[in-house]
């Protein structure tokens, strides 16, 4: 992929025309998008919308049916899934599962670990984690990578209030130190007006997109999620640029 510059960012991958169809069934259709170094970029839509179809496609874990992913030649991805399954009779602790797959200096390791803030747990199973303590260790082998994009997948799923908040936190300080950009499916709309630069609506397409304050207004993202024409959404002021297009917003079924 060409490194394209825009304002002093570049793009570090973009699909074009992408559709994805599983066991004869449209999941995904003409979706183009793109996303620059340093961006928040937000995933939203209903629960069978396609959004972790489109994030595996994104990372290379799906092809497409039709269109294309266009990723940056020496790109790197740091990659939070929505859940990880371990055996519970595995007997693997945290430090050996950050050195899968591949081995990593003891001092990186303990650096990612404390910077995730979970600095005292690398002896411990991973079976014996909290959720919280999970996601964390997650997010720590995906940092590892020293990613030029942060994917992550939900990654807030099954935590409470101030769990969610405190994420949320991590994460802007790891874009902070990082410069990377960070994409993630959420469904904590409330933070999500709060923590992204762009967010982009799915329902088997690309609904509606832009600057938080524009997709909150829109007519197909509030109809997606039953919203009035006011709401807590509202109260979160952003003054970024923004595009809004895409057309309207289809509420046939589709996989997520």
């Amino acid at each position: 992929m060409p490194r394209v510059q825009r304002d002093g960012q570049m793009t570090l991958l973009a699909t074009e025309n992408l559709a994805i169809r599983i066991d004869g069934r449209s999941i995904l259709s003409g979706v183009d998008f793109a996303i620059e170094s340093g961006e928040i970029v937000t995933v939203v839509g209903p629960n069978g919308s396609g959004k972790s179809t489109f994030m595996r496609a994104l990372i290379g874990a799906l092809a497409p049916s039709s269109g294309a992913v266009k990723r940056r030649d020496d790109l790197r991805i740091g990659y939070v899934p929505q859940r990880l399954q371990i055996d519970p009779t595995l007997p693997i602790t945290v430090s050996r599962f950050l050195n899968l797959p591949v081995r990593r200096p003891a001092a990186a390791i303990a650096a990612t670990l404390t910077e995730v803030g979970v600095g005292d747990i690398a002896s411990q199973q991973m079976t014996t984690l909290s959720g919280g303590q999970f996601q964390r260790i997650l997010l720590a082998r995906a940092l590892l990578a020293t990613p030029d994009i942060l994917v992550l997948d939900e990654p807030t799923q099954g935590l409470d209030q101030p769990g969610i908040a405190a994420f949320y936190r991590l994460i802007e300080r790891v874009r902070q130190r990082l410069g990377c950009a960070v994409l993630m499916v959420s469904h904590d709309l409330h933070v999500v007006m709060s923590a992204s630069d762009r967010v982009i609506c799915i329902n088997g397409h690309i609904c509606c997109e832009g600057a938080p304050t524009t997709v909150s207004a829109a007519p197909e993202y509030r109809a997606l999620f039953g919203l009035g024409t006011q709401g807590a959404l509202a109260l979160y002021q952003h003054a970024h640029d923004h595009t809004h297009n895409h057309g309207g917003c289809s509420h046939g079924e589709a996989a997520e």
